[in-house]
């Protein structure tokens, strides 16, 4: 007799104790849900959940976090957002970082712009519904992207709707972390 799952069987996920679930890491949820839900509603849902749940901390380098596969091999200008984050990290042509990360969703959050040394280099993916980021991630049918970054990132931000500005989401991730001390 053997312990193995039927193919059919669903896999389960483990929360951690103290971390709510957040059902939109569910691809098959999520798509059935769009289905019968408007778009901003849905929206708000899931940074709803990704803001309870918070920062997964899974694969909080941009350069090897699996949730941004999609936008590494993206090409803008001739260059891929994976060699964009090599010469990050490397320092070259540190002039046109934030606005070519700008065409990812990427806003660069703080860096050491030394010549010397790590960037130590945080990234702000934003999750918002008008972020560029939502393109990459659609072409690829891939609808529950938010949840997804959240699992990888280190921090995730939520700014609150005001007056003057819409509600703004963002997945932090870093590009040759400082060392921990």
């Amino acid at each position: 007799m053997t312990n193995k799952k039927p193919p059919s069987a669903k896999p389960v996920t483990v929360v951690p104790a103290g971390r709510p679930d957040n059902p939109f890491l569910d691809a098959e949820l999520y798509g059935r849900m769009r289905d019968y839900t408007e778009r901003d509603a849905a929206f708000s849902k899931e940074i709803k959940a990704i803001g309870e749940r918070g920062a997964g901390k899974k694969s909080t380098d941009a350069r090897e976090a699996p949730s941004l596969k999609v936008l590494r091999v993206g090409v803008k200008k001739g260059l891929a957002l994976h060699e964009m984050f090599a010469r990050i990290v490397s320092g070259v042509e540190s002039g046109l970082w934030e606005p070519w990360l700008a065409q990812f969703g990427f806003d660069l959050a703080g860096v050491n712009y030394s010549k010397t040394g790590a960037r130590n280099a945080r990234l702000a993916l934003d999750l918002s519904l008008g972020s560029k980021a939502t393109a990459y991630f659609a072409n690829a049918g891939i609808a529950n992207w938010r949840s997804l970054a959240a699992e990888d990132c280190v921090q995730v931000q939520i700014h609150k709707p005001t007056e003057t500005a819409p509600a703004k989401a963002y997945a932090i991730f870093y590009l040759d972390a400082p060392a921990a001390a």
